[in-house]
């Protein structure tokens, strides 16, 4: 009798226990990813914490890295400036890692110049891939070899890393393969770096997320970039919201780790307050909000606690209603 009164005290304990570990609220939530969307999220949490109390980590280790991090349990939620790719769906999944995809607002990405350059106010698609592609490397080195008309001027090359969503992005839709570039430029997960190589090169070009060229506008110019319909464009909340500033422009996500996303009070009380203000904080940081109602629909994905992602391949300009309807159906 005194084995199985044991025994059970041993089992409810245990239960117990699971029970209060699986509910236990994160003393810090950590947050991890795109140098991009860290704007958006580290407002969000300064205000959060103000709030709360409840503190909040948001770490730059680039869309990769972050990722990286993410599938190994070392964060709970995830910044992303691309969705996420099927060799980390698959890491993800080996450790047991369900998650939620999340978009959050829109950015263009930033073609830069430095303020001395006088003559590349307007560039094409086609321009910024024979400056930028594989074949490009060494051969590439004047500006006038991108267009007849430009000057003899060293052309000096500033872009994101490898791990960086911008960069796999920037790839995909300007030289047509992901991580097809020359390797003869100068690569930082910080865009503060870039922001810095530019400003202080006649000769430079560069891209990030349009936060960022707010953020430094005195030392930078915007280049325009010729669209789909033939007219050269310059990011902006007008021309990204009309879709008119096409191809650069892309949504941007968070990742949740779905289990801590429905039992963990804390990080539910976080999510809850990043999009309750999503809207005001991106526009505040420099980026694009979604409308209302797409608010409201992506709040509603989230409260179902839907997994999966709606890009099991590339996909370039899909609305949020259709992320989302993909997103479910692809559970």
């Amino acid at each position: 009798m005194k084995e199985i009164t044991k025994f059970i005290f041993t089992v409810v304990t245990t239960i117990l226990l699971f029970s209060n570990s699986a509910i236990a609220a994160t003393d810090i939530v950590k947050i991890d990813g795109s140098s991009t969307v860290y704007p958006i999220t580290e407002a969000v949490a300064e205000e959060f914490q103000i709030e709360t109390g409840i503190k909040v980590t948001v770490g730059v280790s680039g869309t990769g890295g972050g990722f990286k991090k993410f599938c190994r349990g070392d964060t709970v939620i995830s910044n992303a400036s691309r969705p996420i790719k099927p060799n980390e769906i698959k890491k993800c999944k080996e450790a047991g890692i369900d998650f939620i995809e999340i978009p959050i607002a829109f950015d263009a990405i930033t073609i830069v110049v430095n303020k001395r350059n006088d003559w590349a106010k307007e560039m094409t698609p086609a321009e910024l891939k024979k400056a930028w592609e594989p074949l490009a490397q060494s051969k590439i080195t004047k500006w006038s070899q991108v267009r007849d008309s430009w000057p003899d001027v060293p052309l000096k090359l500033y872009g994101p890393g490898a791990d960086s969503g911008t960069f796999d992005y920037f790839t995909e839709s300007i030289v047509g393969e992901s991580k097809a570039i020359r390797g003869d430029f100068t690569a930082s997960e910080d865009d503060n770096v870039l922001v810095q190589g530019v400003s202080g090169d006649k000769g430079g070009l560069g891209y990030f997320g349009l936060a960022y060229f707010n953020e430094n506008k005195n030392k930078l110019d915007a280049v325009a970039i010729k669209n789909g319909k033939g007219k050269f464009i310059v990011p902006s909340l007008k021309t990204v919201m009309d879709g008119s500033y096409n191809p650069l422009s892309r949504p941007l996500f968070i990742y949740l780790n779905a289990s801590k996303a429905a039992f963990d009070p804390n990080v539910k009380k976080f999510i809850d307050f990043y999009l309750k203000h999503a809207a005001v904080l991106s526009t505040e940081v420099g980026y694009i909000p979604f409308s209302k109602s797409e608010y409201a629909a992506i709040t509603n994905h989230y409260k179902t606690l839907k997994t999966g992602t709606a890009f099991k391949k590339p996909a370039i300009g899909l609305s949020v209603q259709q992320m989302l309807d993909l997103s479910s159906s692809n559970q």
